[in-house]
């Protein structure tokens, strides 16, 4: 028999759920960015603990590194691996989509949006706002410096919403910069991964005109010519100048499939 077959049983549902919990607060912790790392010694020690209380007698030999394989081994084999995973972080953007891509939309892009009833503005409104009025959600955080992103990550039926706010652009109170929306194959439902918004924050809106299902003639007639077509993607670009003289940059990402928009990516940010 294994080390791992010997240790994995020995820790009781009890323990596994206390553990559990440890485990938990310090991943909460770390997405909150209450903690820069999670503390891999502290929750080993408080597993030992739980183990020399189930009489396993052999912990005490472990050394530093056998605390930390010790965690690890608890981490994979004795937690069932979704009960602390993370959630999916914003799709990546295409890295060819701005690829000659003019800045030829004259007028704004991307200045507001809309759950349902909640109205709210890029670069005007945080995260703490979207989640306190739709009464789900947690705040999520990945990379650092100008790749640090916060986002909060909701699901119905079909969709999949991210409401992101830029490390750098956001500032400290992680205004939203930007918003994606895609239209799965595959109800959404079976992903446990994002919260459930409920159905009175439906539909997304950007501007008050763009919202996914619309027909490419009509995001057309709605938004005028785009700055770049394809097939199945179209690309909307501004650059402007505004009266305090900070430079205003907005995009629009629309994809379509079979003349349908599925997935559209809205942001804004001003730089001086």
């Amino acid at each position: 028999m294994s080390d791992t077959q010997k240790l994995t049983p020995a820790l009781s549902t009890p323990g596994r759920d206390l553990l559990r919990r440890e485990i938990h607060k310090g991943l909460a912790d770390r997405a909150a960015g209450r903690v820069k790392d999670l503390d891999v010694d502290a929750i080993p020690a408080k597993g030992k603990k739980l183990f020399q209380k189930r009489s396993i007698s052999n912990v005490r030999q472990f050394g530093a590194d056998g605390r930390k394989t010790l965690f690890l081994l608890l981490l994979l084999f004795a937690i069932p691996a979704d009960d602390c995973s993370a959630q999916t972080p914003p799709p990546p953007v295409d890295e060819h989509a701005f690829e000659r891509v003019p800045p030829t939309v004259v007028k704004g892009l991307a200045t507001r949006f809309s759950l349902g009833a909640f109205a709210g503005r890029f670069e005007e409104t945080p995260l703490d706002a979207v989640r306190e009025a739709v009464g789900e959600g947690t705040i999520q955080h990945q990379g650092d410096a100008g790749d640090s992103i916060y986002w909060l990550c909701y699901r119905r039926a079909q969709h999949r919403i991210w409401v992101v706010s830029s490390g750098e652009m956001g500032g400290p109170d992680h205004l939203v910069t930007e918003i994606v929306e895609e239209l799965t194959e595959k109800d959404t439902e079976t992903s446990t991964d994002c919260a459930i918004i409920p159905e009175k924050f439906a539909p997304l809106v950007f501007d008050g005109t763009l919202h996914l299902g619309m027909s490419r003639l009509e995001v057309v007639t709605a938004l005028g010519p785009p700055s770049k077509s394809e097939a199945a993607q179209m690309v909307y670009s501004h650059v402007g100048k505004l009266a305090d003289g900070f430079d205003e940059t907005a995009w629009l990402i629309l994809r379509f499939r079979e003349e349908k928009l599925v997935s559209m990516r809205g942001g804004k940010t001003t730089t001086n």
